[in-house]
Protein backbone atom coordinates (compact mmCIF):
# COMPACT_ATOMS: atom_id res chain seq x y z
CA UNK A 1 0.00 0.00 0.00
CA UNK A 2 1.20 3.45 -0.89
CA UNK A 3 2.39 5.89 1.75
CA UNK A 4 0.64 8.61 -0.11
CA UNK A 5 -2.67 9.30 -0.54
CA UNK A 6 -3.46 10.27 -4.38
CA UNK A 7 -1.66 10.11 -7.75
CA UNK A 8 -1.35 13.80 -7.40
CA UNK A 9 0.88 12.82 -4.09
CA UNK A 10 2.97 9.98 -5.42
CA UNK A 11 3.81 12.45 -8.61
CA UNK A 12 4.48 15.33 -6.73
CA UNK A 13 7.54 13.39 -4.74
CA UNK A 14 8.61 11.04 -7.80
CA UNK A 15 9.41 15.19 -8.87
CA UNK A 16 11.29 15.84 -6.04
CA UNK A 17 13.10 12.81 -4.94
CA UNK A 18 13.51 10.37 -8.27
CA UNK A 19 15.81 10.59 -10.73
CA UNK A 20 14.70 8.86 -13.84
CA UNK A 21 16.90 6.59 -16.49
CA UNK A 22 17.27 8.22 -19.74
CA UNK A 23 14.21 11.01 -19.32
CA UNK A 24 14.60 14.18 -20.05
CA UNK A 25 13.83 16.65 -16.65
CA UNK A 26 10.97 18.50 -18.74
CA UNK A 27 9.49 14.81 -19.37
CA UNK A 28 9.72 13.98 -15.76
CA UNK A 29 8.80 16.74 -13.99
CA UNK A 30 4.93 16.96 -16.30
CA UNK A 31 2.07 16.77 -14.38
CA UNK A 32 1.09 14.21 -16.91
CA UNK A 33 3.71 11.38 -15.44
CA UNK A 34 2.21 8.19 -14.68
CA UNK A 35 2.73 5.53 -11.98
CA UNK A 36 2.22 2.05 -12.84
CA UNK A 37 1.13 -0.08 -9.82
CA UNK A 38 0.11 -3.37 -10.57
CA UNK A 39 0.35 -5.55 -13.33
CA UNK A 40 -1.60 -8.78 -14.48
CA UNK A 41 0.30 -10.89 -17.66
CA UNK A 42 0.49 -8.48 -20.34
CA UNK A 43 -0.93 -5.82 -18.95
CA UNK A 44 -0.42 -3.10 -16.67
CA UNK A 45 -2.48 -0.09 -14.43
CA UNK A 46 -1.22 3.07 -13.35
CA UNK A 47 -2.54 4.41 -10.34
CA UNK A 48 -5.75 6.39 -12.22
CA UNK A 49 -7.05 2.86 -13.02
CA UNK A 50 -5.24 3.34 -17.03
CA UNK A 51 -4.83 -0.14 -18.24
CA UNK A 52 -1.22 -0.26 -20.72
CA UNK A 53 -1.01 -3.14 -22.99
CA UNK A 54 2.88 -3.82 -21.97
CA UNK A 55 4.24 -4.04 -25.66
CA UNK A 56 8.53 -3.82 -24.72
CA UNK A 57 7.69 -6.60 -22.10
CA UNK A 58 8.92 -3.60 -19.90
CA UNK A 59 12.39 -3.72 -21.12
CA UNK A 60 12.70 -6.80 -23.36
CA UNK A 61 12.59 -8.53 -19.71
CA UNK A 62 9.12 -9.42 -18.00
CA UNK A 63 9.09 -12.78 -20.31
CA UNK A 64 6.26 -14.36 -18.30
CA UNK A 65 4.38 -11.47 -17.71
CA UNK A 66 3.15 -9.69 -14.79
CA UNK A 67 1.60 -10.81 -11.36
CA UNK A 68 3.25 -14.61 -11.35
CA UNK A 69 2.83 -15.68 -8.06
CA UNK A 70 4.83 -18.95 -8.43
CA UNK A 71 7.70 -16.51 -9.16
CA UNK A 72 6.65 -14.45 -6.09
CA UNK A 73 6.58 -17.73 -3.47
CA UNK A 74 10.00 -18.63 -4.67
CA UNK A 75 11.43 -14.78 -3.96
CA UNK A 76 9.72 -15.08 -0.33
CA UNK A 77 10.28 -18.55 0.59
CA UNK A 78 13.99 -18.34 -0.29
CA UNK A 79 14.25 -15.43 2.09
CA UNK A 80 12.64 -17.19 4.82
CA UNK A 81 15.56 -19.59 4.42
CA UNK A 82 18.67 -17.75 3.21
CA UNK A 83 18.28 -14.17 2.62
CA UNK A 84 21.92 -13.64 1.12
CA UNK A 85 25.72 -15.30 1.17
CA UNK A 86 28.19 -14.33 -0.99
CA UNK A 87 29.66 -16.57 -3.14
CA UNK A 88 33.29 -15.37 -2.80
CA UNK A 89 34.84 -19.14 -2.10
CA UNK A 90 31.13 -20.79 -0.78
CA UNK A 91 28.37 -21.52 -3.31
CA UNK A 92 24.35 -21.72 -2.37
CA UNK A 93 21.41 -24.33 -3.59
CA UNK A 94 19.78 -21.77 -5.68
CA UNK A 95 23.17 -20.67 -7.62
CA UNK A 96 24.07 -23.93 -8.13
CA UNK A 97 20.82 -25.25 -9.63
CA UNK A 98 20.39 -22.29 -11.55
CA UNK A 99 23.82 -22.06 -12.95
CA UNK A 100 23.21 -26.24 -14.29
CA UNK A 101 19.56 -25.04 -15.81
CA UNK A 102 21.48 -22.64 -17.49
CA UNK A 103 24.37 -24.44 -19.09
CA UNK A 104 21.70 -27.26 -19.35
CA UNK A 105 19.92 -25.10 -21.79
CA UNK A 106 23.14 -23.16 -23.45
CA UNK A 107 24.30 -24.84 -26.95
CA UNK A 108 27.28 -26.67 -27.41
CA UNK A 109 30.05 -26.90 -24.24
CA UNK A 110 28.54 -23.76 -22.95
CA UNK A 111 28.82 -25.08 -19.52
CA UNK A 112 30.46 -22.55 -16.57
CA UNK A 113 28.38 -19.52 -15.12
CA UNK A 114 29.46 -16.59 -13.63
CA UNK A 115 26.44 -14.57 -12.13
CA UNK A 116 26.21 -10.74 -11.69
CA UNK A 117 22.41 -8.29 -11.35
CA UNK A 118 22.46 -6.91 -14.56
CA UNK A 119 22.95 -6.62 -18.28
CA UNK A 120 25.76 -4.10 -18.05
CA UNK A 121 27.66 -6.17 -15.49
CA UNK A 122 27.11 -8.82 -17.61
CA UNK A 123 29.16 -7.23 -20.50
CA UNK A 124 31.65 -5.70 -18.30
CA UNK A 125 32.23 -9.60 -16.79
CA UNK A 126 32.54 -10.60 -20.75
CA UNK A 127 34.87 -7.88 -21.34
CA UNK A 128 37.20 -8.78 -18.52
CA UNK A 129 36.75 -12.67 -18.85
CA UNK A 130 38.45 -12.10 -22.46
CA UNK A 131 41.17 -10.05 -21.38
CA UNK A 132 41.76 -12.48 -18.14
CA UNK A 133 41.95 -15.43 -20.11
CA UNK A 134 44.53 -13.75 -22.56
CA UNK A 135 46.43 -12.05 -19.86
CA UNK A 136 46.85 -16.05 -17.88
CA UNK A 137 47.95 -17.33 -21.06
CA UNK A 138 50.73 -15.11 -21.93
CA UNK A 139 48.94 -13.07 -24.50
CA UNK A 140 49.43 -9.80 -22.94
CA UNK A 141 49.30 -7.61 -25.86
CA UNK A 142 45.76 -8.90 -26.53
CA UNK A 143 43.10 -6.04 -24.82
CA UNK A 144 41.35 -4.32 -28.48
CA UNK A 145 37.73 -5.15 -28.66
CA UNK A 146 35.44 -5.18 -31.75
CA UNK A 147 32.22 -4.50 -32.40
CA UNK A 148 29.63 -3.10 -34.18
CA UNK A 149 28.21 0.69 -35.46
CA UNK A 150 24.70 1.20 -33.21
CA UNK A 151 25.22 -1.63 -30.64
CA UNK A 152 24.09 -1.13 -27.12
CA UNK A 153 25.62 -3.22 -25.09
CA UNK A 154 25.51 -1.33 -21.59
CA UNK A 155 26.08 1.59 -19.63
CA UNK A 156 28.29 1.30 -17.16
CA UNK A 157 31.79 3.08 -18.67
CA UNK A 158 32.98 -0.82 -20.09
CA UNK A 159 30.33 -1.28 -21.51
CA UNK A 160 29.90 2.21 -22.92
CA UNK A 161 32.65 1.66 -24.45
CA UNK A 162 31.58 -1.00 -26.45
CA UNK A 163 28.57 0.46 -27.31
CA UNK A 164 28.13 1.90 -30.57
CA UNK A 165 25.36 4.32 -29.80
CA UNK A 166 26.96 7.95 -30.51
CA UNK A 167 24.74 9.85 -28.45
CA UNK A 168 25.27 7.70 -25.87
CA UNK A 169 28.68 7.56 -26.00
CA UNK A 170 29.70 11.62 -26.71
CA UNK A 171 29.08 13.49 -23.22
CA UNK A 172 31.82 10.48 -21.47
CA UNK A 173 34.42 10.02 -24.50
CA UNK A 174 37.29 11.56 -22.33
CA UNK A 175 36.20 8.86 -19.81
CA UNK A 176 35.63 6.31 -21.83
CA UNK A 177 38.64 3.06 -22.83
CA UNK A 178 39.68 3.57 -26.18
CA UNK A 179 40.43 -0.39 -26.96
CA UNK A 180 36.49 -0.68 -29.20
CA UNK A 181 36.61 -0.19 -32.51
CA UNK A 182 33.49 -0.31 -34.60
CA UNK A 183 32.52 -1.71 -37.70
CA UNK A 184 29.33 -1.85 -39.96
CA UNK A 185 26.49 -4.14 -38.65
CA UNK A 186 24.51 -6.58 -40.56
CA UNK A 187 22.32 -3.35 -41.70
CA UNK A 188 21.63 -3.84 -45.83
CA UNK A 189 24.23 -7.11 -46.09
CA UNK A 190 23.32 -10.49 -47.47
CA UNK A 191 24.09 -13.96 -47.47
CA UNK A 192 26.18 -13.92 -50.85
CA UNK A 193 28.38 -10.66 -49.66
CA UNK A 194 28.68 -11.01 -46.11
CA UNK A 195 30.71 -7.70 -46.19
CA UNK A 196 29.36 -6.72 -42.47
CA UNK A 197 31.74 -10.24 -41.37
CA UNK A 198 34.65 -9.01 -43.92
CA UNK A 199 34.44 -6.02 -41.73
CA UNK A 200 35.45 -7.90 -38.43
CA UNK A 201 37.97 -9.68 -40.20
CA UNK A 202 39.42 -6.46 -41.87
CA UNK A 203 39.43 -4.19 -38.74
CA UNK A 204 41.46 -7.60 -36.69
CA UNK A 205 44.29 -7.71 -39.77
CA UNK A 206 44.46 -3.28 -39.09
CA UNK A 207 45.04 -3.76 -35.46
CA UNK A 208 47.49 -6.58 -35.63
CA UNK A 209 45.20 -10.00 -34.99
CA UNK A 210 47.62 -10.44 -31.68
CA UNK A 211 45.88 -7.11 -30.00
CA UNK A 212 42.66 -8.09 -30.47
CA UNK A 213 41.18 -10.31 -27.32
CA UNK A 214 37.25 -10.24 -28.41
CA UNK A 215 34.40 -9.79 -31.29
CA UNK A 216 30.94 -8.25 -29.59
CA UNK A 217 27.49 -9.17 -31.10
CA UNK A 218 23.96 -9.09 -30.49
CA UNK A 219 22.46 -12.13 -32.19
CA UNK A 220 19.76 -9.69 -33.23
CA UNK A 221 20.63 -6.35 -32.88
CA UNK A 222 18.70 -3.96 -31.46
CA UNK A 223 20.02 -0.97 -31.86
CA UNK A 224 19.28 0.46 -35.56
CA UNK A 225 15.95 -1.66 -34.95
CA UNK A 226 15.97 -5.26 -35.15
CA UNK A 227 18.63 -6.17 -37.49
CA UNK A 228 18.44 -9.53 -38.44
CA UNK A 229 22.26 -11.38 -39.79
CA UNK A 230 22.29 -12.49 -43.46
CA UNK A 231 22.37 -16.63 -43.32
CA UNK A 232 25.78 -17.75 -43.09
CA UNK A 233 27.07 -14.42 -40.93
CA UNK A 234 27.54 -16.29 -37.34
CA UNK A 235 29.44 -18.74 -39.32
CA UNK A 236 31.38 -16.95 -40.57
CA UNK A 237 32.13 -14.75 -37.48
CA UNK A 238 33.13 -18.11 -35.76
CA UNK A 239 35.87 -18.64 -38.36
CA UNK A 240 37.37 -15.85 -38.27
CA UNK A 241 37.27 -15.53 -34.48
CA UNK A 242 39.07 -19.27 -34.78
CA UNK A 243 41.23 -18.04 -37.31
CA UNK A 244 42.83 -15.05 -35.10
CA UNK A 245 42.53 -16.70 -31.73
CA UNK A 246 39.98 -13.84 -30.85
CA UNK A 247 37.28 -15.00 -28.86
CA UNK A 248 33.35 -14.41 -29.98
CA UNK A 249 30.88 -13.14 -27.64
CA UNK A 250 27.41 -13.30 -28.19
CA UNK A 251 25.16 -10.27 -26.21
CA UNK A 252 22.29 -12.07 -25.59
CA UNK A 253 20.86 -9.47 -22.48
CA UNK A 254 17.91 -8.91 -24.29
CA UNK A 255 17.48 -12.17 -27.01
CA UNK A 256 18.32 -14.49 -24.39
CA UNK A 257 15.81 -17.27 -22.83
CA UNK A 258 13.07 -17.00 -25.40
CA UNK A 259 12.62 -13.70 -27.10
CA UNK A 260 13.38 -15.72 -30.58
CA UNK A 261 12.26 -18.90 -29.50
CA UNK A 262 15.03 -20.62 -27.84
CA UNK A 263 16.79 -20.61 -24.76
CA UNK A 264 19.61 -19.07 -26.30
CA UNK A 265 19.42 -17.44 -29.91
CA UNK A 266 22.90 -18.15 -30.59
CA UNK A 267 21.73 -21.82 -30.99
CA UNK A 268 19.13 -20.39 -33.79
CA UNK A 269 21.66 -19.05 -35.79
CA UNK A 270 23.77 -22.28 -35.65
CA UNK A 271 26.89 -20.79 -33.32
CA UNK A 272 28.57 -21.61 -30.27
CA UNK A 273 30.08 -18.56 -28.60
CA UNK A 274 33.34 -18.39 -26.11
CA UNK A 275 30.87 -16.23 -24.01
CA UNK A 276 27.41 -15.41 -23.95
CA UNK A 277 26.31 -12.63 -21.67
CA UNK A 278 22.72 -12.42 -20.24
CA UNK A 279 20.12 -10.76 -18.34
CA UNK A 280 16.09 -9.86 -18.32
CA UNK A 281 15.08 -12.98 -19.34
CA UNK A 282 16.47 -15.07 -16.99
CA UNK A 283 14.42 -13.97 -14.34
CA UNK A 284 11.71 -12.60 -16.49
CA UNK A 285 12.84 -9.20 -14.06
CA UNK A 286 11.05 -10.85 -11.18
CA UNK A 287 14.71 -10.21 -9.64
CA UNK A 288 18.02 -8.51 -10.69
CA UNK A 289 20.15 -11.28 -12.22
CA UNK A 290 22.76 -11.15 -15.27
CA UNK A 291 25.71 -13.28 -15.72
CA UNK A 292 27.86 -14.86 -18.59
CA UNK A 293 28.22 -18.37 -19.83
CA UNK A 294 31.45 -19.32 -20.64
CA UNK A 295 33.06 -22.67 -22.79
CA UNK A 296 33.80 -25.46 -20.75
CA UNK A 297 37.03 -25.83 -22.06
CA UNK A 298 38.11 -22.43 -21.19
CA UNK A 299 37.18 -22.14 -17.30
CA UNK A 300 39.28 -25.17 -17.62
CA UNK A 301 42.56 -24.01 -19.35
CA UNK A 302 42.58 -20.36 -16.97
CA UNK A 303 42.17 -22.67 -13.70
CA UNK A 304 45.60 -24.20 -14.68
CA UNK A 305 47.59 -20.88 -15.59
CA UNK A 306 49.69 -19.59 -12.63
CA UNK A 307 46.92 -16.69 -12.33
CA UNK A 308 44.58 -19.72 -11.82
CA UNK A 309 41.51 -17.82 -11.29
CA UNK A 310 38.99 -15.20 -13.03
CA UNK A 311 40.20 -11.75 -11.61
CA UNK A 312 36.46 -10.58 -10.97
CA UNK A 313 33.68 -10.27 -8.19
CA UNK A 314 29.92 -9.02 -7.42
CA UNK A 315 28.93 -8.30 -3.81
CA UNK A 316 25.24 -10.14 -5.10
CA UNK A 317 26.51 -11.90 -8.16
CA UNK A 318 24.45 -15.77 -7.44
CA UNK A 319 22.31 -13.70 -4.70
CA UNK A 320 20.43 -16.50 -3.56
CA UNK A 321 17.14 -14.75 -3.81
CA UNK A 322 17.34 -13.87 -7.68
CA UNK A 323 19.04 -17.30 -8.41
CA UNK A 324 15.42 -18.99 -7.03
CA UNK A 325 13.29 -17.09 -9.19
CA UNK A 326 15.91 -17.78 -12.12
CA UNK A 327 14.72 -21.08 -11.47
CA UNK A 328 11.43 -20.92 -10.62
CA UNK A 329 11.26 -18.95 -13.81
CA UNK A 330 12.98 -21.30 -16.12
CA UNK A 331 10.72 -24.52 -14.93
CA UNK A 332 8.00 -22.54 -15.72
CA UNK A 333 9.21 -21.56 -19.43
CA UNK A 334 10.23 -25.12 -19.55
CA UNK A 335 6.84 -26.66 -18.11
CA UNK A 336 4.44 -24.08 -19.84
CA UNK A 337 7.03 -24.65 -23.45
CA UNK A 338 7.11 -20.84 -23.83
CA UNK A 339 9.54 -21.74 -26.95
CA UNK A 340 7.26 -23.38 -29.03
CA UNK A 341 4.88 -20.95 -28.05
CA UNK A 342 6.91 -18.22 -29.41
CA UNK A 343 8.13 -20.20 -32.06
CA UNK A 344 4.45 -21.28 -33.48
CA UNK A 345 2.94 -17.56 -33.05
CA UNK A 346 6.33 -15.96 -34.93
CA UNK A 347 4.82 -16.13 -38.46
CA UNK A 348 1.23 -14.82 -37.25
CA UNK A 349 2.96 -12.26 -35.37
CA UNK A 350 5.10 -11.29 -38.15
CA UNK A 351 1.71 -11.21 -40.98
CA UNK A 352 0.30 -8.96 -38.00
CA UNK A 353 3.10 -6.37 -39.03
CA UNK A 354 3.38 -6.89 -42.38
CA UNK A 355 -0.13 -6.10 -42.54
CA UNK A 356 0.51 -2.76 -40.94
CA UNK A 357 3.17 -1.81 -43.32
CA UNK A 358 1.06 -2.25 -46.36
CA UNK A 359 -1.89 -0.22 -44.76
CA UNK A 360 0.46 2.51 -43.64
CA UNK A 361 2.49 4.92 -45.89
CA UNK A 362 4.57 5.95 -42.79
CA UNK A 363 5.94 2.69 -42.32
CA UNK A 364 8.76 1.73 -44.27
CA UNK A 365 10.12 -1.16 -43.19
CA UNK A 366 9.36 -4.33 -41.10
CA UNK A 367 12.20 -6.18 -39.49
CA UNK A 368 12.66 -8.61 -37.17
CA UNK A 369 12.01 -11.99 -35.64
CA UNK A 370 10.13 -14.43 -33.05
CA UNK A 371 8.59 -11.80 -30.05
CA UNK A 372 10.76 -8.67 -31.23
CA UNK A 373 9.80 -6.74 -34.20
CA UNK A 374 10.98 -2.95 -35.02
CA UNK A 375 8.84 -0.82 -37.24
CA UNK A 376 10.84 2.15 -39.26
CA UNK A 377 9.13 4.89 -40.07
CA UNK A 378 9.33 7.61 -42.85
CA UNK A 379 7.08 10.36 -44.47
CA UNK A 380 5.73 8.82 -47.30
CA UNK A 381 6.73 4.96 -48.17
CA UNK A 382 4.64 5.17 -52.04
CA UNK A 383 5.89 8.95 -52.96
CA UNK A 384 9.31 7.50 -51.20
CA UNK A 385 9.60 10.73 -49.24
CA UNK A 386 11.82 9.98 -46.06
CA UNK A 387 11.00 12.07 -42.82
CA UNK A 388 12.26 15.98 -42.67
CA UNK A 389 14.39 17.00 -39.74
CA UNK A 390 11.65 18.71 -38.40
CA UNK A 391 9.47 16.10 -38.75
CA UNK A 392 11.80 13.50 -36.94
CA UNK A 393 12.52 15.89 -33.86
CA UNK A 394 8.73 16.36 -33.46
CA UNK A 395 7.98 12.67 -33.40
CA UNK A 396 10.74 11.78 -30.97
CA UNK A 397 10.57 15.24 -29.17
CA UNK A 398 7.57 13.73 -27.75
CA UNK A 399 4.75 13.29 -30.09
CA UNK A 400 5.10 9.85 -30.80
CA UNK A 401 5.18 8.81 -26.80
CA UNK A 402 2.14 10.65 -26.89
CA UNK A 403 0.56 8.68 -29.39
CA UNK A 404 1.43 5.62 -27.86
CA UNK A 405 0.05 6.40 -24.03
CA UNK A 406 -3.30 7.52 -25.69
CA UNK A 407 -3.73 3.86 -27.08
CA UNK A 408 -2.88 2.71 -24.07
CA UNK A 409 0.20 0.86 -25.83
CA UNK A 410 3.71 1.02 -24.29
CA UNK A 411 6.32 0.76 -26.81
CA UNK A 412 9.09 2.28 -27.30
CA UNK A 413 9.85 5.12 -29.91
CA UNK A 414 13.50 4.61 -30.64
CA UNK A 415 16.13 7.08 -32.85
CA UNK A 416 18.97 5.16 -32.71
CA UNK A 417 19.92 5.45 -36.47
CA UNK A 418 16.20 5.81 -37.54
CA UNK A 419 12.98 6.70 -36.42
CA UNK A 420 11.16 3.69 -35.07
CA UNK A 421 8.35 1.70 -33.12
CA UNK A 422 10.11 -1.19 -31.45
CA UNK A 423 7.63 -3.96 -30.02
CA UNK A 424 8.69 -6.52 -28.00
CA UNK A 425 5.59 -8.05 -25.60
CA UNK A 426 6.13 -10.72 -23.09
CA UNK A 427 6.30 -14.05 -24.35
CA UNK A 428 3.00 -15.47 -22.80
CA UNK A 429 1.48 -13.11 -25.62
CA UNK A 430 -1.08 -15.13 -27.66
CA UNK A 431 -3.29 -14.45 -30.23
CA UNK A 432 -5.87 -12.13 -28.68
CA UNK A 433 -3.03 -10.12 -27.00
CA UNK A 434 -1.24 -9.55 -30.39
CA UNK A 435 -4.97 -8.50 -32.02
CA UNK A 436 -5.11 -6.15 -29.48
CA UNK A 437 -1.49 -4.81 -30.01
CA UNK A 438 -1.74 -4.59 -33.34
CA UNK A 439 -5.12 -3.01 -33.32
CA UNK A 440 -3.25 -0.64 -30.73
CA UNK A 441 -0.19 0.00 -33.16
CA UNK A 442 -2.95 0.94 -36.41
CA UNK A 443 -4.40 4.04 -33.76
CA UNK A 444 -0.88 4.95 -33.57
CA UNK A 445 0.75 4.87 -36.87
CA UNK A 446 -2.88 6.12 -38.41
CA UNK A 447 -2.56 9.27 -36.22
CA UNK A 448 1.18 9.41 -37.51
CA UNK A 449 -0.21 9.48 -41.24
CA UNK A 450 -3.02 11.81 -40.83
CA UNK A 451 -0.15 14.06 -38.53
CA UNK A 452 2.92 13.78 -41.11
CA UNK A 453 0.10 14.23 -44.31
CA UNK A 454 -0.56 17.87 -42.47
CA UNK A 455 3.11 18.66 -41.62
CA UNK A 456 5.54 18.45 -44.49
Amino acid sequence: MSLFGSTMDQRAHAHHHVVPHFTKGKAWQSELLGVIERGEGCYVFDTDGNRYLDGLAGLFCTNLGHGRQDLASAAAEQMEKLAFYPTWGWANPPAIEAASMIADFAPGDLGQVFFVSSGSEAVEAALKFARNYHVARGDDSRYKVISREWSYHGTTLGGLSVTGVPKFRQPFLPMLWDGTRHVANTYGDSADVLASAKAVEDMILAEGPETVAAVFAEPVQNGRGGLVPPDGYWQELRRICDRHGVMLVADEVISGFGRFGHWFTSERFGVVPDIVTFAKGVTSAYQPLGGIVVRQPLIEELWNTEMGMYMHGSTFGGHPVATAVAVANMRAMRDEKIMDHVLANEAGFRSRMDGLLERHTCVKEVRGLGYFYALELMADRDAGVELSETQRSTLLGGLLSTLVREAGVLIRPDDRGATMLVVAPPLIADGAVLDDLTERLDVVLTKTDQWLATNP
